[in-house]
């Protein structure tokens, strides 16, 4: 196995994870792009690589067991280890008037959104710790919202996605007393309102302003913080 850092971001085809990818890769890390849609991620491999990344793509649905365990498989083969994994694949589900009104809340939107945002989260940590218990520094990013937390409930009212990114922080925050005596540093990040179609382009901050916080969670040292949840202002109450 090489000296080089081995990262794999999930949704990381465009958006804020295109963003991860690319600073990780600028930081010197060899990247897998890991995504769905195997265009958009062998252009967004593609474009890493033009710009003297060392990338490499991960066909990756998070909520498939199947292809998840696949994934795992083959930055195994590949790589050999992991030392970064950013969760940043996520939903918003349906923007549909009322569909997320928690008075009229659609079950089936609220499961879409719970199956990559939480459970797909889960499906990929545990597949990838065998790979990342090998890091001397591994670290575990979960990209979350500050829609999640109870303290701030900023943004608007959906009651699908926000209750998803709450989960996703306890979840975190669970990892992270199991990870106590270990390596393994977990922390849950917010990106902000960042212009992107995931937003509908909303917001004025740009996919590189909201993949930094990832990015430092990513580096952290080793005394760095654990389970908590933040932003680049700082720890975020939730």
């Amino acid at each position: 196995m090489s000296e080089m850092k081995t990262a794999l971001v999930t949704g990381a085809n465009k958006g804020i994870g295109f963003a991860i990818a690319r600073g990780l890769g600028t930081a010197g890390f060899r990247v897998g792009v890991g995504a769905r849609d195997n265009v958009r991620r062998h252009a967004a491999v593609e474009e890493l690589r033009s710009e003297g990344l060392d990338a490499f793509g991960v066909p990756l649905d998070v909520t498939s067991d199947e292809s998840v365990t696949a994934a795992a498989h083959l930055v195994e083969s590949e790589i050999g280890g992991l030392d970064v994994l950013v969760n940043n694949a996520g939903v918003g589900g349906s923007a549909e008037a009322g569909a997320q009104d928690p008075t009229t809340l659609d079950l089936d939107v609220l499961r879409t959104v719970l199956d990559t945002n939480v459970f797909g989260v889960v499906r990929v940590t545990n597949a990838m710790l065998p790979l990342l218990y090998r890091s001397a520094t591994p670290r575990i990013v979960n990209m979350s919202s500050d829609m999640g937390s109870l303290t701030l409930q900023t943004g608007p009212q959906m009651a699908a996605y926000a209750p998803s990114k709450t989960m996703l922080n306890s979840i975190t925050a669970q990892y992270a007393r199991r990870f106590a005596d270990t390596k393994v540093i977990i922390n849950a990040a917010c990106p902000g309102l960042v212009a992107t179609d995931f937003t509908g382009h909303m917001g004025d901050r740009t996919p590189e302003q909201g993949a930094a916080i990832a990015i430092q969670l990513a580096t952290l040292p080793d005394d760095g913080p654990r389970g908590g949840f933040f932003s680049e202002a700082g720890p975020i109450p939730w």
